[in-house]
């Protein structure tokens, strides 16, 4: 639904329905079709970034603004020093956010690049800011939606403010997790003893993942390429994807979904592919081990001379007209000093540790993603990912009208060779191999970024990544290059790339397991792809559940907990008795030691390991874990047998909507994850937007679903309408052609213009 004041702003100056006479520099058409999906259609760049802003922000004005004073590191200000937000997937407390933003988002060096990307993208992102500060004035702060109506952390945005929330999204999945390590670094700290078991990382199920399917001629019933896309990311916050239809110069035709301030779609599809993303087990910074001078901690030792750090004061504005806070932070060639006390990554008297960031200042994505956009078949969307190096941390899954598929890990990594990631090895890289790539500080010659003169110069080669064409499949989870198709595995390239040889998740073991499957019953087809994305089954249950039951016989203690385990169906439905208990269980025991009786095999790395050991120990250490989850679900009020679709609900109002769906860590391809309340769990994170695409003789055919809606204004019809359609796993056949837009209009369309 247009909101009226809008078209009431509008009407005033005839903008309505029809195009201005005089001459302009921004005009976009919007029109809205079902869902309140926007269709923006433009003769010039800068008209189609105008036209995504203004009616990205009709359905998210709030959460952009906020984003906004976010990037800008003015939350203590705006929102008081004591409270929190998440930074990266973890929440901090506002200082340390503000204090992040200011001291790491270098404006004047990212300044220039505004000016090294295509004349296109440059148009695109001055179009943006336009439409976004039109439509603050067409509406008026006081106007806006009761989150934010009249706050004074909402106002008009510059250049400025897209270089730093750009910045944030390329960091996102990358050094953004180090962050409070990053602001709150002070030397020299009191010599702790480093742990080997660290983990500066939250739980799996908390950080942008995905499931991703491109299908080749040989496995569809129609010969063409046919393409699932299922992104698991926030249902809250600036990484929420939005639909959109952008029409642009140069045939440009897309139709897809972005996240705040993006201003063309990153994942969907026109006329002869379709593509998605999924975040790759790549490593996209290295931290730096420094010996530091006995003299002073600030100081620090490259091939034996001594280098100053640099540090920087960071005023922290407060509200209220309180006195500034001032941290301070430090920096060095190798990037910003990080600590986390009681880790190997802790400043001492002599260590200290430095963060870089292969997408620091990475400003070719958007050329990227146009060159996407505009591609005719896979080879072309492998070119431009592999020309540019603009893609910050996710593989690119694609298939087209011909019947080929795509996967490219290829993405901005630190330039680390296998034979530098050996010679430059400190004591304690294989500490901390397993969460991140560590490199010797002492010498030059471990400087991956060493004589760079360009944004991309020290990355990785496209020729050193993993790219691959099929005419079968391709698919990934969030594991590594190593395998996107059972069938042939990948050779083995630099570790900076992820493992080799590794054991793979349940998740990605559940995809290969429920794929291959499916293909020797069925070719595959938009029917089959539905039944896949949303099958709901869990791989840990299948492989836990009847040797757990064999050690229920007889045991007392345990009998209503499994008793509501073997009557559960092992599936995350929203009628599924008894799946939150199993949940409880897993996380209990999932990571056990001789969890299994069968080893990882890389010669078989699909079904292994496997077979739950129940001998002993063990096995009573099974079913106490069992006894223990069963008590937190009745200290909670929880029913051991509640259906999960009563448990899990997305709340809009009075109404309570069940979602199916559950942990990726026990092997749910549809992943969903919640946090408790007082008489539930509500999303927060997994299945967003969920399209399956593939191609007849006039076009893409696309059925899709954005699991948390267009909007995040409660008071909007279009905050849950999308949620109810997950809920019951219907699906909307997406608008694409100019008829289709039109058969399925909402209202009259807008041209805005100025």
């Amino acid at each position: 639904m247009i909101r009226l004041s809008t078209v009431v702003a509008a009407l005033a100056i005839g903008t309505v329905g029809q195009t201005l006479s005089a001459q302009t520099d921004y005009s976009a058409d919007i029109t809205r079709t079902d869902y309140n999906i926007p269709h923006i259609k433009s003769d010039s760049w800068g008209g189609v970034g105008y036209g995504v802003a203004y009616a990205y922000a009709q359905d998210n004005i709030c959460l952009m603004a906020e984003e906004f004073a976010t990037v800008a590191g003015t939350r203590s200000l705006y929102f008081g020093p004591e409270n929190s937000s998440v930074l990266g997937f973890s929440e901090v407390d506002n200082v340390t956010s503000d204090v992040f933003f200011r001291s790491q988002i270098d404006l004047e060096a990212l300044r220039p690049g505004w000016h090294d990307q295509s004349d296109a993208a440059r148009e695109l992102l001055d179009g943006y800011i336009a439409g976004y500060n039109r439509f603050l004035r067409d509406t008026g702060i006081e106007n806006l939606p009761e989150a934010c109506a009249g706050e004074d952390w909402v106002r008009e945005i510059d250049r400025d403010d897209l270089l730093r929330l750009n910045q944030k999204q390329m960091l996102l999945a990358s050094s953004l997790a180090l962050a409070p390590g990053i602001a709150t670094a002070a030397p020299p700290g009191p010599v702790e003893t480093a742990s080997v078991h660290f983990n500066f990382r939250p739980h799996e199920d908390e950080v942008p993942a995905s499931n991703g399917w491109a299908f080749g001629g040989e496995e569809t019933a129609d010969g063409r390429g046919l393409l699932i896309g299922n992104p698991h990311f926030p249902w809250e916050g600036p990484a929420r994807f939005w639909q959109m239809h952008v029409s642009g110069p140069d045939d440009y035709d897309v139709m897809g979904v972005g996240i705040a301030g993006t201003p063309i779609p990153t994942l969907g599809f026109n006329k002869d592919v379709a593509w998605t993303h999924t975040v790759t087990a790549a490593r996209h910074f290295t931290v730096y081990m420094l010996a530091l001078s006995p003299e002073d901690p600030t100081v620090y030792l490259v091939d034996g001379q001594p280098v100053r750090m640099t540090s920087t004061d960071v005023t922290i504005p407060m509200p209220d007209g309180a006195d500034p806070v001032v941290r301070k932070t430090y920096s060095t060639r190798f990037g910003p000093i990080v600590t986390l006390p009681g880790s190997p990554l802790n400043w001492s008297e002599r260590t200290a540790f430095a963060i870089r960031d292969a997408n620091s200042g990475n400003q070719r994505a958007i050329d990227t993603w146009l060159q996407i956009g505009m591609a005719k078949n896979v080879r072309e969307i492998e070119a431009a990912v592999s020309e540019t190096l603009g893609i910050p941390w996710v593989n690119t899954i694609a298939a087209d009208r011909y019947g080929d598929a795509l996967h490219a890990d290829i993405t901005a990594v630190p330039g680390v060779s296998v034979e530098m990631a050996q010679s430059c090895k400190t004591p304690f890289s294989g500490l901390v191999a397993s969460q991140l790539t560590l490199l010797d500080g002492t010498r030059e010659q471990c400087d991956w970024r060493r004589g760079a003169n360009s944004s991309s110069a020290g990355l990785l080669p496209a020729t050193d990544q993993a790219s691959r064409i099929r005419r079968d499949y391709v698919t990934n989870s969030n594991d590594s290059y190593w395998i996107s198709n059972p069938r042939e595995p990948y050779r083995e390239l630099s570790p900076i790339l992820g493992d080799f040889e590794e054991a793979l998740s349940l998740r990605t073991r559940s995809n290969f397991t429920e794929t291959e499957a499916l293909l020797k019953e069925v070719e595959m087809d938009h029917k089959a792809a539905k039944a896949l994305v949303f099958g709901n089954k869990s791989l840990a249950a299948d492989m836990v559940v009847e040797p757990l039951l064999e050690l229920c016989v007889d045991r007392e203690e345990v009998a209503d907990a499994c008793e509501a385990i073997g009557g559960w169906d092992r599936e995350f439905e929203k009628t599924s008795r008894g799946a939150y208990l199993f949940e409880a269980f897993w996380e209990k025991v999932r990571r056990s030691d001789g969890l299994w009786e069968v080893p990882f095999d890389a010669s078989d790395p699909v079904n292994t390991p496997n077979t739950l050991a129940t001998e002993g120990d063990r096995g009573e250490a099974l079913l106490d874990a069992l006894a223990e989850a069963a008590n937190d679900l009745d200290e909670a009020g929880i029913a051991l047998d509640t259906p999960w679709g009563e448990f899990l609900t997305r709340r809009h109002g009075e109404r309570r909507i069940g979602l199916h769906g559950g942990p990726g860590v026990a092997g749910v391809l549809n992943m969903q994850r919640g946090r408790l309340v007082e008489d539930g769990m509500v999303p927060v994170h997994g299945s967003s937007y969920i399209q399956i695409v593939g191609f007849d003789e006039d076009g893409p055919v696309a059925d899709a679903i954005l699991s948390y809606s267009q909007s995040t204004d409660p008071a909007s019809e279009h905050y849950s309408d999308q949620t109810e359609l997950y809920s019951e796993k219907k699906w909307h056949r997406l608008p694409f052609t100019p008829d289709e837009v039109e058969a399925h209009r909402q209202g009259d369309t807008i041209t805005i213009a100025e």
